[in-house]
């Protein structure tokens, strides 16, 4: 498992840049609007999401510039997933249904919880490449 930092940006290619710097590492994943690093060390994914120039927001995912998107926890199988759902559950928290999705240009299966101050946590492992940014759900599990 790795920790998840999905970050809002003003300028994408600025951001890139750095991250790339940061890290020493590039991208491992460029879509319009979109970029995703898979750093070893420290282990961290790392998700940029261009913020909308004005307040139209048709991907219905970005804040403005310099703000976080969301945190999440990267799984190595969608078991894992289920078992934080059940956790997270008995523990008194009402996370989302564990579902199958199409977000951030990837296929995934995801369940969601929210913090007091509204901080969104992802529970998530990505099973495979999509074409599309917005969050739609296939099946509930």
């Amino acid at each position: 498992m790795r920790l998840q930092l999905a970050l809002n940006v003003s300028d994408l290619e600025a951001a890139v840049d750095f991250y790339s710097r940061m890290f020493a590492t590039e991208p491992a994943r460029r879509r319009p609007g979109y970029a995703n690093f898979a750093i070893d060390e420290p282990p961290l994914k790392l998700v940029l999401f261009e913020a909308a120039d004005d307040a139209s927001d048709p991907a219905g995912c970005c804040g403005a510039g310099g703000t976080i998107n969301h945190l999440g926890v990267e799984t190595e199988n969608a078991d894992q997933v289920v078992d934080a759902e059940r956790r997270l559950t008995g523990a008194g928290l009402e996370p989302t249904v564990v579902g199958d999705t199409m977000c951030c240009y990837a296929t995934k299966t995801e369940t969601w919880v929210t913090d007091p101050d509204g901080a969104r946590w992802e529970w998530y492992v990505r099973t495979g490449d999509s074409e599309v940014l917005e969050n739609v759900v296939v099946a509930s599990r």
